[in-house]
């Protein structure tokens, strides 16, 4: 006999026919089960997508989904902002690549500069884990230390100096990591003055705070790093011009001595840029000692349809008003879906401010603050037990026209501008029906009822 979750799969599979046909093509081609980035992989598969706009996209069998992700964060004006598209067409058939110079260069980095009072200097190249790679580098030479401190469960790229140390093949002898959240572990590495940089995720590990940074830890970090001569980066590369125009440090009210930020600043495109104090970032200049100096190549760096793309982004994100409508509608959607646990009786909460972290576990707590989750332990917020009820939402979601963005053990509905409160409002109606099928079919494990 067929069981529920089987017959799931199946009509999955048969209402995505072309897409398995692509995937069957892609495992021939690409390592990672046929994807392109580890977060795109998903049993059976994931749709293609032939085209997006707003927030909607559409796949190769003719689906439509309400999008939530949105570039895998990037996107916080929608799929195709008409000022970026015009950009983008005026600027290609100017020229793509110059080689040269150009005026959108500064006019884009003088709208940065007057979101982030951080950037007293600016440094594009092509990709955040790029800019935090270069981050290292500058705090090395300014500060004469080799080493790097960082906080477990922070993402900041797949550089070896950047990912966990424990993994195949990555040699970071001059990398320590310590428990995130342990004020008493910054203060006691930090005291030993060796180290160059410390690296912090912006609004907390994993895709703007999965796992939420504690008040107590952010704002001891200016003070402690400034007393022990570590230079202090936030990585901005998911939060900066997603959560605020000054990006979550703004919303803080934290200055660090760097930034790192990529994704939204681009509109769409790659980049990635390092923003900072002009004496850190004093090492970039030809004119600085030969011993204390950085050439720093990049074909792509601030190339000009990427610099059209962000400056008509940029000019749209100066008033904050796509932060407020994202944040509207993320307000709306997170306390409808939380609504909807309790009254099933199902351990699961949406947290979140642009960017709606999905967590199933132990309810410790009702967070007041909306970015905060329903535990404190990091231990249950990571806890690989309940991925499959995660990827079941996922593919139940996916089966009825929602698409989110995926990661190994995690899930996020990811919002725009864009979403209107009638998107959420279908959303909700098809998570209320994902949820009740799940029940149905059984694939929401006794740990998780009656909470």
């Amino acid at each position: 006999m067929q069981s529920k979750q089987d017959r799931l799969v199946e009509e999955y599979v048969r209402s995505h026919s072309r897409s398995q046909q692509l995937h069957e093509q892609a495992v021939r081609l690409f390592p990672a089960d046929g994807a392109t980035h580890a977060a795109r992989v998903l049993n059976p598969f994931r749709p293609y997508i032939t085209h997006a706009k707003g927030s909607r996209k559409w796949d190769v069998d003719g689906n439509e989904y309400i999008d939530y992700v949105m570039g895998h964060g990037t996107l916080i004006l929608g799929h195709s902002h008409p000022a970026v598209v015009e950009a983008l067409e005026k600027q290609v058939a100017k020229g793509i690549l110059y080689g040269d110079n150009h005026e959108l260069e500064i006019e884009w980095a003088s709208l940065i500069q007057q979101m982030m009072p951080v950037a007293e200097r600016i440094e594009f190249c092509t990709a955040g884990q790029e800019a935090n790679m270069m981050a290292i580098w500058l705090s090395r030479i300014f500060t004469g230390r080799r080493k790097v401190l960082r906080f477990d469960e922070n993402f900041h790229g797949w550089g070896e100096e950047l990912v966990r140390k424990d993994l195949p093949g990555v040699l970071a002898e001059n990398v320590d990591v310590i428990p995130f959240n342990n004020l008493e572990a910054v203060q006691e590495a930090l005291a030993t003055r060796e180290y160059a940089i410390l690296m912090t995720e912006g609004g907390g590990a994993h895709m703007a705070g999965q796992v939420p940074i504690s008040d107590e830890l952010l704002y001891a970090l200016p003070d402690l790093t400034k007393t022990y001569g570590t230079v202090w980066l936030i990585d901005e590369v998911v939060t900066g011009f997603r959560d605020a125009p000054g990006g979550w440090q703004s919303l803080k009210g934290v200055k660090p001595d760097l930034t790192t930020i990529g994704k939204c600043v681009g509109g769409g495109l790659p980049v990635g840029a390092v923003l900072g104090r002009a004496d850190i970032m004093e090492a970039l200049s030809p004119t600085a000692p030969a011993e204390k100096r950085i050439s720093h190549s990049g074909t792509w760096n601030a190339n000009a349809p990427v610099a059209a793309a962000g400056v008509a982004a940029c000019r749209v994100y100066l008033d904050g008003a796509p932060h407020e409508a994202a944040r509207t509608q993320g307000n709306y959607f997170r306390q409808k879906a939380n609504e909807a646990f309790k009254a099933r009786g199902i351990k699961g909460r949406l947290y979140g401010r642009t960017i709606l972290h999905l967590y199933f576990g132990p309810i410790d707590f009702e967070p007041e603050d909306v970015s905060m989750a329903p535990t404190h332990d990091v231990r249950k917020i990571t806890d690989p037990t309940f991925g499959p009820v995660r990827d079941r939402l996922v593919l139940h979601l996916l089966q009825r026209g929602v698409d989110l963005l995926t990661a190994i053990g995690s899930a996020y509905f990811v919002m725009a501008s864009v979403h209107t409160k009638a998107d959420i409002d279908k959303t909700m109606e098809t998570f209320v029906a994902a949820l009740d099928a799940m029940l149905a079919e059984g694939s929401i494990p006794d740990a998780l009822l009656g909470g």
